[in-house]
């Protein structure tokens, strides 16, 4: 069961590493002043490391029990749950403008799915791919929104409003 101490202490490191690394993302966000900022970022990495986190426990505790017919062992489930459950809340971030066909914070939608993903990297223990991950994200989200300002002045499209961007 998950009452080993070093087991505890190991997911402990992994949501605390997660609930980080969404920060950063979380953090430019906010800077924008964009909905799901820091501390979502920061909740829906962090969660996401522990549902990865205790559902490998999980497996590792009840891995004798996969030869009963009854219990059914598939570790992928747990992944795909979450996946989907952060889905439905990135789903929820996006907005549809009533005055025009424009849609808004697909960026904030898109960088939260992105913190759970690196919440589960980090739970894999795949931290160097979770740091890089992360470094690359923010570098898209900040340097990107100005080359995306500067392809619509060249291309004569009006710049996008400032509440209308990701």
């Amino acid at each position: 069961m998950i009452s080993e101490s070093s087991t505890q202490l190991s997911l402990l490191l992994d949501v605390a590493i997660a609930l980080g690394l969404g920060g950063l993302l979380g953090l430019e966000r906010e800077w924008k002043q964009k909905p799901a900022g820091l501390r979502t970022n920061m909740i829906i990495a962090g969660a996401s490391a522990l549902f990865i986190g205790l559902g490998r426990v999980g497996v590792t505790d009840y891995i004798h029990l996969a030869s009963e017919k009854s219990f059914g062992i598939d570790p992928t489930r747990i992944l795909h749950a979450v996946i989907v459950g952060v889905g439905f809340l990135g789903a929820g971030t996006i907005l549809k403008s009533t005055e025009n066909t424009r849609v808004h914070y697909l960026t904030t939608s898109a960088t939260i799915w992105m913190s759970s993903a690196l919440g589960i990297a980090v739970a894999l223990h795949q931290y160097v791919l979770a740091v890089s991950v992360t470094v690359l994200l923010i570098t898209i989200n900040f340097v990107f929104s100005y080359v995306n300002r500067l392809i619509s002045r060249a291309s004569g499209y009006p710049p996008k409003r400032k509440d209308e961007e990701g």
